[in-house]
This record gives structure tokens, C-alpha cells and sequence, in this order.
């Protein structure tokens, strides 16, 4: 087995995610959740920082999306190799579900930064011969199965995660990021490794546990937070773990583990500015903090726009806030750039002979399709559609995105927005793009021209598909939700749908969009065509404003300040704080 091009002694945090999409080859990832997983390790391997990922194989992947004739969405699996991708490691380790033994090995991957730091990404896999059939298909399918096959995939990344990094010789990890509420059964485990036996029975040390986790909230809904009946929970995991120790997390007899990890962790942040205030008003926690999301600037850079970025911002790639200067770039080549990146998405949507032409203002809206998001609100008033375009130009948009398997009413709008591409009475090309991907989702943020995004308020926790648009030069249509609030001015980074102040529940305020939005999209339609020189100003805006902040660099910074040093020092050895004492005793 090759030589790790890391020190394990000098790996102090572990970062858990259901999900981390690090490849489009490698399908690990569902959406936005996993990719921001992948870039977040991106980011740590640029800027050194001592991190490994765990996450589970998911070696069926999500799902590969066919749309049939009728527009239906059909699931199918999506596998992938992993000994083309990681190396298999030789340590296994062992948990217990209902009371029998399930065994976790690993894939490694590593991941390197700009500079050659490594970074490894442990997959757990229960898919092997010894362990029993339900057991093996624990890490084939990423949300798959139902409620009991979660709690068992949860507590394969928390518990099983925490020993297998214990069995690789990752002595020196005092910082336990939970990248959501997935992997927070690694709170029992840490829990059980403080107890010290007394006079007066088991006691735990809470403190230090707390000390030790960072948890980051993505879900500004509550029916999105993880729960499991607490009685279902103790009967999966057994007599061993401290159940009294986290009896705060439960409500109406279900086990909480959003909640679990509010107790037990020493910072906790949403992913916005607004989803920290509506995660506080949630939880009813003024601590809870926010760090805004990012991208990985080199990842969701198309290949036109890092030539010009090389050329004229050298050290972008180290340090994405010197993007900032790309105002100064040529206004030829920033378009000339996007022309390049327009004729291949073009060239892409061409392939099924939808009839796009690289010389009509194109729209781009991608991510998944459920009702909240409202794929299809720019049809939701045919006559002013109509309007837009024959006193201001043509225009034509085009959709990526899968609904969830289980959310019919979100394949049903999917099916609406299909038979639109196909009806000639809206006066405006549409094409829809199967199975939505890295790669797709690549070709997408960079060819189109502008981003559209027009979620019910306040449901969008952060979004970063217009982050990734802003860094090649696309500004945003988009609601004043989630980071939009922190990255729009106005007719210079892009534009506004409606007022801040209107919530997804008020009806009147879904009327005031839709017309705020038909006004907006005329003026932003005839400006492209009328008005070339201000609208690449405002590309090359989108860029030196909102693609140099919104970025993995800052966020990592960002957590290394406030997470991993403002809840513990992160170089501190374990040994010292008590855990591997605690666990010798």
C-alpha cells in the first residue's frame, strides 16, 4: 500500500458529512450539502489545514435521473468504482446495531491542495463479505431506504466513523466538526469516553465533549432536522452509551439530533447571516453564530475565465480575494471568456436539438426541484412572459435539477416545466437537462447569463450555485434570501426580486414578486442587448465584489477563528483535555 502523503500525528480535526462530493466520477453526493463538503476539504487542503473527512461510500450513489417521454422522472442507480478512486484500508472496526456486529472498513482518498498539502477522506463500507445483508446495504445508497435505515446509516458515520479514525492511529483530533445533524451520534461516543467510575455511579464530563464538537446547521425548516424515536434509538445501540446524558435533545419521545448536537457542542453555526437569526429564533439559542457559505473558487471556475484570471490576477488560485481586481481585466476578454463558456453550454443543450442560439439572453436555473424553490414560477404569468420578450428581446432558459424520489409534488412541477419546453405558445425556448451533476452544474453556472434563483422566503438557508455563477462572471436574478441578502447591490451585482420583508406565507407577497420580477426581467433583458459595455461592468462586478468573499478560503478562515479556536485551542493534544485518559482508565 502506498506511503500517506500526510501525518496523522499532526491531523487535529475531523470533519463528518453524510455526504462529501469531491469528483463527478465519484456519485457521493446528493447536492448542495455534499458539495459544499467537497469544497470545504478543497479549501483546507490549500490553506493547510490539519483535517480529514469521513463520510459513508454511498457506492450506488444517489441517483441517475431519466426523464422519459412524457417528462416522468425515472430513478436509477448511479454507481461508481471506488478502487478507481480511493485505496481500500486494511483496519476494520466494529459497531453493534440491535445487538449485532456490524463491520466498517474504509476508502481512502486524498485530496491535494495547490501548494501539494494532502488532505484524507475516509469512506466507510459495511458492504462486505461478515457482515449480514441488511448490514451491507447500509452504505450502498446515499438516503436511502426508510427511517430506520437512516438511523442505522447514521450511526455507521458517527460511531462508526469516530473508531475507525481511532483504529487508522489518529491520536491527536480534538475537533470534531458535525457538517449537520447526520453524524451526531458521535456525541455518545465521545460521551462514553469521558466516564470515570465514583462513589455515586458513572459520571460523564459534558464540558470537555463540548469543548471538543463544532456543529453547522443547514436546515431552516424544522421538519427537515433528523429525529428518531428514543426508545428505537437505545434498541439499535444498546446498553453502552449514557442515554440520560442527552435526554434534552427529546421531545414527544423522539431523540432530536439537531438538538443533540445545540448541547454538546461548543460553537454551532447556520450558513448565512439570516439562517443564524432564523436558526436562534428556531432553537430559541442566542449563541448560535452564522458563517456564510462558499465555493472553491478554482473548482467552479470555467476554463475561459481562469486563462484570463492567470493573466491578469496571479495568486487568485492561493487567494481568491484577489479577485477583487477583476475589474481591471479587458472588458473584450471577460467577454470573449463568457462567449467561450456560452458555446459550450450551447453546444450541450444542442445535442438534443432544442435549438438554442449563443447570440439570445439565456437564463439559467438549476438546483432541486421541489415546490419551495418554485422552478416554475417565471411561467406563472403567461402574458407577461410574452410581453417581456417581444418589447425587449427574446430570451431562453434553460433547467437542471432532480426531485427528491419521495416529493411527488416536486416531480409533478418538474413534469410541468418539461411539457413548457415542449409548448410553443410561451414564446420562449426552454430546455431542461437531465440529471443534474458537478459537471453539468459546471457548464450551467458559467454558460448561461444570468442566474435565476426564486425560492418561497425564508426557506433558503444559503444557496451557492449563484456563488459559483459569480465567479465566472453571471450575475443573479434571484430573492433576497439566504446569501443573496449579503451579496446583492442592486443593478451592480445583480438584482433583487421583490422586498426582504415578505415571508413565504404571505400570499399577497408572491403577487408582489411575480410582478417585480416581470418589471425586473424586462429592463435586465433590454440592458443586455442595449447596453453591452455596462453589463459586462456588472460581470466583471459579480466577480471583484461577490466571487472574492464568497468562496471556501474565507469560510475555512473563517471556522479556523471562530469554530476550531474560539471553542478550544485546535492544536491542543487530547491526551491533555482527557478523552484518551478518560478512555485508559
Amino acid at each position: 500500500m502506498p506511503k500517506d502523503s500526510f501525518n496523522k500525528e499532526e491531523v487535529t480535526i475531523a470533519y463528518f458529512s453524510m455526504e462529501i462530493g469531491l469528483a463527478n466520477s465519484m456519485t457521493t453526493y446528493s447536492g448542495g450539502l455534499g458539495i459544499l463538503a467537497g469544497d470545504t476539504i478543497k479549501s483546507c487542503s490549500d490553506l493547510n489545514i490539519p483535517l480529514v473527512g469521513v463520510s459513508l461510500l454511498n457506492q450506488e450513489g444517489y441517483f441517475k435521473q431519466v426523464i422519459d417521454a412524457e417528462g416522468n422522472q425515472i430513478e436509477e442507480p448511479d454507481p461508481w468504482e471506488p478502487k478507481d478512486h480511493a485505496e481500500l484500508q486494511p483496519e476494520i472496526v466494529s459497531i453493534w446495531i440491535q445487538d449485532k456486529e456490524v463491520k466498517v472498513r474504509a476508502y481512502k482518498r486524498e485530496v491535494k491542495g495547490v501548494a501539494g498539502y494532502s488532505i484524507p477522506v475516509y469512506f466507510l463500507d459495511t458492504d462486505f463479505e461478515g457482515n449480514e445483508e441488511q448490514h451491507r446495504s447500509l452504505t450502498r445508497h446515499l438516503y436511502g431506504g426508510d427511517q430506520l435505515y437512516r438511523l442505522a446509516q447514521e450511526i455507521v458515520l458517527g460511531i462508526g466513523g469516530f473508531r475507525m479514525l481511532q483504529a487508522l492511529g489518529f491520536k491527536n483530533i480534538n475537533k470534531y466538526h458535525l457538517n449537520e445533524g447526520h453524524a451526531s451520534f458521535i456525541i455518545l461516543e465521545l460521551l462514553s469516553k469521558t466516564a470515570t467510575d465514583s462513589d455515586l455511579g458513572w459520571q460523564f464530563d459534558p464540558e470537555l465533549v463540548k469543548k471538543m464538537c463544532v456543529f453547522t446547521t443547514h436546515t431552516p425548516v424544522a421538519a427537515g432536522h433528523d429525529h428518531f424515536p428514543f426508545e428505537t434509538v437505545k434498541s439499535f445501540l444498546g446498553a453502552y452509551f449514557p442515554y440520560n446524558m442527552v435526554e434534552g435533545a427529546v421531545r414527544d419521545g423522539q431523540l432530536n439530533l439537531t438538538r443533540m448536537a445545540l448541547l454538546y457542542s461548543g460553537y454551532v453555526n447556520g450558513v448565512a447571516k439570516k439562517h443564524g437569526q432564523i436558526t436562534r429564533d428556531m432553537f430559541g439559542d442566542s449563541e448560535i453564530d452564522h458563517i456564510t457559505n462558499g465555493v472553491h473558487s478554482v473548482t467552479w471556475t470555467c476554463k475561459s475565465f481562469k486563462m484570463i484570471f492567470d493573466k491578469y490576477i496571479p495568486g487568485w488560485r492561493e487567494d481568491p480575494f484577489t479577485l477583487r481586481s477583476a475589474w481591471g481585466i479587458p472588458s473584450e476578454e471577460v467577454w470573449e471568456a463568457h462567449m467561450e463558456a456560452k458555446r459550450k453550454l450551447i453546444a450541450i443543450i444542442n445535442e438534443k436539438n432544442e435549438g438554442f442560439s449563443e447570440d439570445v439572453f439565456t437564463i439559467g436555473f438549476a438546483r432541486r426541484f421541489t415546490q419551495y424553490k418554485r422552478p416554475n414560477f417565471i411561467f406563472r404569468d403567461e402574458k407577461a412572459l410574452k410581453e417581456v420578450i417581444s418589447r425587449n428581446g427574446k430570451i431562453q432558459v434553460v433547467f437542471a435539477g432532480k426531485a427528491h424520489p419521495k416529493d411527488f409534488q416536486g416531480k409533478d412541477i418538474l413534469k410541468e416545466v418539461f411539457d413548457i419546453a415542449k409548448d410553443p405558445k410561451y414564446k420562449v425556448n426552454v430546455a431542461f437537462l437531465e440529471n443534474y451533476d458537478m459537471e453539468l452544474a459546471g457548464y450551467l453556472t458559467s454558460g448561461v447569463d444570468i442566474w435565476l434563483n426564486n425560492p418561497q422566503r425564508p426557506m433558503e438557508a444559503s444557496g451557492t450555485s449563484g456563488m459559483k455563477a459569480a465567479h465566472n462572471g453571471v450575475p443573479s436574478l434571484s430573492i433576497l434570501d439566504g446569501w443573496w441578502i449579503e451579496g446583492h447591490i442592486e443593478g451592480v451585482t445583480g438584482w433583487a426580486i421583490g422586498e426582504e420583508k415578505y415571508r413565504c406565507n404571505d400570499e399577497l407577497a408572491e403577487k408582489r414578486e411575480l410582478q417585480d420580477f416581470y418589471k425586473k426581467l424586462a429592463m435586465i433583458v433590454k440592458y443586455y442587448y442595449k447596453d453591452r459595455k455596462s453589463w459586462i461592468k456588472i460581470m466583471k462586478d459579480a466577480i471583484s465584489i461577490n466571487a472574492s468573499f464568497f468562496n471556501t478560503h474565507r469560510m475555512v478562515h473563517q471556522y479556523v477563528l471562530n469554530a476550531y479556536f474560539k471553542s478550544g485551542n485546535f492544536t491542543e493534544n487530547p491526551v491533555e483535555n482527557g478523552v484518551e485518559a478518560a478512555n485508559t482508565q
